[in-house]
């Protein structure tokens, strides 16, 4: 029986390789770079990262960066590869499923090779599909690990595919799943997270769902972003039984002078600590990954600014990360695209 190779590409935004001033240069050099991230005149733009953003910003990140540092390294980096090792593992226990709509169809045999690459830094999605087709996968499904689509993160994913297609005289088989917000499987994970989390530590007052931002001229022109964030929001709240009153969403990371979504997550906190909300949780269900946006800037800077404001007591919920439900949930949507 011939076997059908399939490679998997758990694709992330990605990381400085170290928390040092250089490393996040570097990496802030190759992310604010890109057109879909930031959305500006290119020599304006250009003039400003170079001369002012990352001479200003790079050794404040760093710090930021050292605050969450594991001994293995970055955390979205080492999550990500524990993602991919529970995933290939969970294929791995299937032994090889059959395929009856095999090449020519002929009943064939699957094996899935797992693996990651970044939007940003050096684990490439081009040095991920090469590594994969050398290894004989004859088909790729990627998935980038961002609900919520945007132009600013999954179309950032397309763009690199589009210029390894025009360098590529065999093209392979690939497949992009688009996104995810509203799966079943991924609301039930979610929720899952939660009530561990209630059942451990108890149930704050509310639960403040935070998403990352994007600027709002983004939404204005198209992008579906914030609606599937709010789709994401309500379906976890009804999942949960929440009221009205115990659930609200915000976004954080904003950057720079420009307007973005609303309602801002560090506004919300500090108008909640300040009206005398006492107990507060917070997910963040647009990261797979924890990361410096929900290891430093939720559980360090907004925890600050809550207790600081008023509020006794801030929990930050994990990521789903490497769970089982969440490598579950990959599984399932990988081979839903197959």
């Amino acid at each position: 029986m011939p076997v059908e190779k399939i490679g998997v590409i758990l694709v992330n935004l990605g990381t400085p390789q170290a928390p040092t001033a250089f490393a996040v240069a570097r990496y802030l050099r190759q992310f604010l770079s890109d057109p879909r991230v930031v959305e500006a005149p290119r020599l304006l733009w250009w003039l400003l990262l170079y001369f002012l953003i990352i001479p200003f910003r790079s050794k404040k990140v760093s710090n930021n960066y050292r605050s969450i540092w594991l001994d293995e390294g970055s955390p979205l980096k080492v999550i990500t590869e524990r993602q991919v090792a529970a995933l290939q593992t969970a294929f791995d226990n299937e032994h090889c499923e059959d395929n009856p709509f095999g090449p020519l169809g002929m009943r064939s045999r699957r094996e899935y090779i797992c693996s990651y690459a970044m939007t940003y830094g050096d684990q490439s999605i081009t040095r991920s599909v090469e590594s994969l087709r050398n290894s004989g996968a004859n088909k790729i499904v990627i998935l980038p690990l961002f609900p919520q689509y945007s132009a600013s993160t999954t179309a950032a994913v397309y763009d690199q595919l589009a210029e390894l297609v025009k360098t590529c005289r065999h093209i392979p088989d690939i497949r992009v799943i688009h996104h995810y917000f509203n799966h079943p499987d991924y609301i039930a994970a979610l929720a899952n997270s939660v009530r561990n989390h209630w059942h451990i530590n108890g149930k704050a007052e509310c639960l403040l769902m935070s998403f990352h931002g994007i600027p709002q001229k983004y939404v204005d022109q198209g992008d579906p972003y914030y609606i599937q964030c709010l789709e994401t929001a309500r379906a976890l709240a009804q999942k949960l039984n929440l009221s009205s009153q115990q659930w609200a969403f915000s976004f954080q990371s904003r950057f720079g002078r420009l307007e973005w979504v609303k309602p801002y997550t560090d506004v919300v906190l500090q108008k909640w600590g300040t009206r005398g909300l006492e107990s507060v949780d917070v997910i963040c269900p647009a990261f797979s990954s924890d990361c410096l946006e929900t290891l430093e800037e939720i559980d360090q800077q907004n925890r600050q600014l809550f207790l600081q404001s008023g509020g006794k007591k801030f929990a930050m919920i994990p990521c789903l990360n490497d769970a089982p439900l969440h490598i579950q949930l990959f599984k399932d949507l990988i081979c839903s695209h197959l």
